[in-house]
């Protein structure tokens, strides 16, 4: 009776073990950990601070406006000064973008004027979260997380011609605006 005790509790004990082990870093780990560090810009909006509602969208569009809950960036600025932590931290976010869990959607840029990746988690049809990476070795990067609820990525393209036009600066956004400049 003891040693199956013994046994129950050993086997309780490495099932803990195995399942509060860190799978490793993720991009909300990342985020938490590096938001109100010197060199980095961060912020969080609702999707309603697009304030889309009085444009005129298309059923697509609407279906995509409506399965976002929110967007969280964060980028880090290049300067003179910190050059060798810029390549440490993007080599920290390209690593953690090579998990299987992050799936590319697609990938563009040059050496020249920067790259940009389009991740997701999920699915094609029903995707949780969409994540957008680009660099500049002369400006740095940003990364955005977009969160939502069976986030489509047609549909979530069908917004590009939107968001295009909008005027970010009187937002949370206009950090992440300001880096494209």
């Amino acid at each position: 009776m003891v040693q199956s005790i013994k046994k129950t509790i050993t086997m309780l004990l490495l099932v803990v073990a195995f399942t509060s082990c860190n799978q490793g870093p993720t991009l909300q780990t990342y985020f938490v950990d590096n938001e109100l560090k010197p060199g980095f810009i961060s912020g969080d909006a609702p999707a309603s601070l697009l304030n889309v509602e009085n444009i005129d969208l298309t059923k697509e569009q609407k279906e995509a406006y409506e399965s976002i809950d929110k967007l969280n960036f964060l980028a880090f600025t290049i300067d003179e000064s910190n050059k060798e932590e810029y390549k440490v931290e993007l080599d920290k976010v390209k690593t953690i973008l090579k998990d299987p869990r992050y799936q590319e959607l697609m990938r563009g840029g040059n050496s020249t004027d920067g790259k940009f990746t389009v991740k997701f988690i999920g699915e094609v049809e029903r995707i949780d979260e969409l994540i957008l990476f680009g660099n500049a070795n002369d400006r740095g990067f940003v990364v955005a997380r977009v969160l939502g609820d069976d986030m489509n990525a047609g549909k979530l393209m069908s917004l590009q011609s939107v968001l295009k036009d909008m005027n970010f600066d009187d937002t949370n956004l206009n950090g992440l605006t300001d880096f494209f400049k």
